[in-house]
C-alpha cells in the first residue's frame, strides 16, 4: 500500500447510507475515491483516522493528499436520547469534525474542498418561515449541535480549505433512511401525521443527495452552508399522505402531539414535530437541478416506477 497513490476523494462514513452510495456514483463516473476508515486501513482504498484524535491520521496523505474530503461520519440522530445518547451524537460529530479539519489543515499539500454535513435541525423549530442559508441558528438540542457542528471547521478555513456545509434535510430512500422506521406501519395502513401535522418537513432523495455533493465538487464558488433539500418541502399531513397514496394504504392512525412531547431526550419534539421550511436557495442559485423536485413523484419512483 505504500506506494498507492491517494484517490482524488476520501468519503468518511463510508459505510453509511449517503456514503455508500456516493463511493458507488463516483466509481461509476470513473473517479477515484476510498474511506476514511476507523482503525487499521484494510485494502489500498482505504485510509487510517481516529475521529477521536489519539493517533495521526494515515500517514501516505502528507506524502499524496487527496483533493476533496466529504465527512459524512457521526453517531446516528435516531435511537432514545438517552443522556448518553446525545453525547455521543455531540462528540462523533463536533470532536470527529475538529480533529480531521485540522488533520487536514496539517498537511503539507491542503484539499482543495472540504464537504461536511450538517442538518437543517440548525435552525430549530420556526414554524411557516421560509429558510434559506441566510437564515439564523434556533434553538434546542439539534440547533447547538449544528451551530458548534460547522463551527468545528474552523481549522481547515483557517488554512485555506474551501468548506461546504450540508444542512441535510430528511433523506429518502427506498431501502434505509428516514422511510425504513416508517414503512413497516404503513405498509401495514397504520401510518398517519404526526401531532397536528402543519409542521413542514424539508427533504431529499439519496439520490439528488449523492448528485448535489457531485455538483458542488464542480462549484468553486459555492461555500459555507448549503440547504441540501428539495425546493418544495411539504406538511407532516401532506408527506405521510403521499407516503401512503404511494404504497397504495390508508393513512389515519395519526400520534398524538403529547405523546410524541413525552419521548424521553426530546427525540420526539425535535425530530417529529419540529417545523423547518428550508429551501437550497444556494443549490438552485449556482445551477443545480433536482432530479425529483416534487414529493409525489419521488414516492411514485421509488415505490410504483
Amino acid at each position: 500500500m505504500d506506494n498507492q497513490a491517494t484517490p482524488s476523494v476520501l468519503v468518511t462514513g463510508a459505510r453509511g447510507l449517503v456514503g455508500g452510495a456516493l463511493l458507488r456514483e463516483l466509481a461509476r463516473q470513473g473517479t477515484t475515491s476510498g474511506a476514511l476508515v476507523r482503525g487499521q486501513a484494510k485494502s489500498e482504498q482505504d485510509f487510517s483516522w481516529d475521529a477521536a484524535g489519539r493517533s495521526p491520521i494515515d500517514a501516505r496523505l502528507h506524502a499524496s493528499p487527496p483533493k476533496v474530503v466529504i465527512h459524512l461520519a457521526g453517531e446516528p440522530i435516531f435511537g432514545l436520547w438517552t443522556p448518553g445518547k446525545k453525547r455521543l451524537i455531540r462528540e462523533s460529530r463536533i470532536v470527529g469534525t475538529e480533529n480531521l479539519s485540522r488533520d487536514l489543515s496539517q498537511l503539507p499539500q491542503k484539499p482543495e474542498l472540504l464537504i461536511t454535513a450538517s442538518g437543517v435541525g440548525a435552525y430549530g423549530d420556526r414554524g411557516d418561515e421560509v429558510l434559506t442559508e441566510e437564515s439564523s441558528f434556533g434553538s434546542g438540542f439539534l440547533a447547538d449541535l449544528a451551530r458548534d457542528w460547522e463551527a468545528a471547521t474552523q481549522p481547515a478555513l483557517d488554512a485555506g480549505i474551501r468548506v461546504v456545509k450540508l444542512r441535510i434535510g430528511i433523506v429518502l430512500a427506498k431501502n434505509g433512511g428516514a422511510l425504513a422506521p416508517m414503512l413497516p406501519l404503513f405498509r401495514a395502513g397504520l401510518g398517519g401525521k404526526s401531532g397536528s401535522g402543519r409542521q413542514w418537513m424539508s427533504w431529499i432523495t439519496l439520490d439528488d443527495l449523492v448528485a448535489a455533493i457531485l455538483h458542488l465538487m464542480r462549484a468553486p464558488g459555492v461555500e459555507g452552508p448549503v440547504n441540501a433539500t428539495s425546493p418544495e418541502p411539504v406538511s407532516n399531513r401532506a408527506f405521510t399522505a403521499e407516503l401512503a397514496g404511494a404504497l397504495r394504504r390508508p393513512a389515519i392512525f395519526g400520534v398524538p402531539a403529547w405523546a410524541l412531547r413525552m419521548v424521553p431526550g426530546g427525540m420526539g419534539q425535535e425530530i417529529l414535530l419540529a417545523s423547518q421550511r428550508a429551501v437550497p436557495a444556494k443549490l438552485l442559485a449556482s445551477g443545480f437541478e433536482f432530479r425529483h423536485s416534487r414529493l409525489e413523484d419521488a414516492l411514485q419512483a421509488m415505490f410504483r416506477g
